[in-house]
Protein backbone atom coordinates (compact mmCIF):
# COMPACT_ATOMS: atom_id res chain seq x y z
CA UNK A 1 0.00 0.00 0.00
CA UNK A 2 1.33 3.42 -0.89
CA UNK A 3 1.83 6.22 1.59
CA UNK A 4 -1.06 8.13 0.04
CA UNK A 5 -3.36 5.11 0.27
CA UNK A 6 -2.36 4.48 3.87
CA UNK A 7 -3.18 8.05 4.84
CA UNK A 8 -6.58 7.93 3.16
CA UNK A 9 -7.41 4.76 5.13
CA UNK A 10 -5.91 6.23 8.32
CA UNK A 11 -7.96 9.42 8.12
CA UNK A 12 -11.14 7.50 7.29
CA UNK A 13 -10.76 5.04 10.17
CA UNK A 14 -9.81 7.85 12.55
CA UNK A 15 -12.91 9.81 11.60
CA UNK A 16 -15.10 6.77 12.32
CA UNK A 17 -13.36 6.28 15.67
CA UNK A 18 -13.86 9.92 16.66
CA UNK A 19 -17.51 9.75 15.57
CA UNK A 20 -17.91 6.73 17.85
CA UNK A 21 -16.29 8.71 20.68
CA UNK A 22 -18.94 11.40 20.21
CA UNK A 23 -21.73 8.84 20.14
CA UNK A 24 -20.43 6.98 23.18
CA UNK A 25 -19.52 10.07 25.19
CA UNK A 26 -22.86 11.83 24.80
CA UNK A 27 -25.39 9.05 24.09
CA UNK A 28 -24.27 5.53 24.96
CA UNK A 29 -22.26 6.00 28.15
CA UNK A 30 -23.83 4.14 31.05
CA UNK A 31 -22.69 6.81 33.49
CA UNK A 32 -22.67 10.43 32.35
CA UNK A 33 -19.57 11.55 34.22
CA UNK A 34 -16.65 13.80 33.53
CA UNK A 35 -14.72 11.10 31.66
CA UNK A 36 -17.59 10.39 29.24
CA UNK A 37 -17.98 14.10 28.54
CA UNK A 38 -14.23 14.50 27.99
CA UNK A 39 -14.23 11.59 25.54
CA UNK A 40 -17.18 13.18 23.72
CA UNK A 41 -15.38 16.49 23.37
CA UNK A 42 -12.22 14.68 22.25
CA UNK A 43 -14.33 13.11 19.52
CA UNK A 44 -15.60 16.51 18.43
CA UNK A 45 -12.04 17.84 18.25
CA UNK A 46 -10.94 14.82 16.23
CA UNK A 47 -13.84 15.07 13.79
CA UNK A 48 -12.91 18.69 13.17
CA UNK A 49 -9.13 18.20 12.93
CA UNK A 50 -8.80 14.96 10.92
CA UNK A 51 -10.33 16.29 7.67
CA UNK A 52 -8.02 19.30 7.88
CA UNK A 53 -5.06 16.94 8.23
CA UNK A 54 -6.34 14.81 5.33
CA UNK A 55 -6.63 17.78 2.98
CA UNK A 56 -3.21 19.05 4.09
CA UNK A 57 -1.61 15.68 3.37
CA UNK A 58 -3.31 15.24 -0.01
CA UNK A 59 -2.16 18.68 -1.15
CA UNK A 60 1.38 17.95 -0.01
CA UNK A 61 1.33 14.51 -1.66
CA UNK A 62 0.10 16.02 -4.91
CA UNK A 63 2.86 18.63 -4.78
CA UNK A 64 5.50 15.92 -4.14
CA UNK A 65 3.95 13.57 -6.74
CA UNK A 66 3.38 10.70 -4.28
Amino acid sequence: MSLKGFHIVFVSVSLMLFAFFILWGFVLAAEKGTLATAIGFTGIAGVLIMPVYGVYFLRKARRLHL
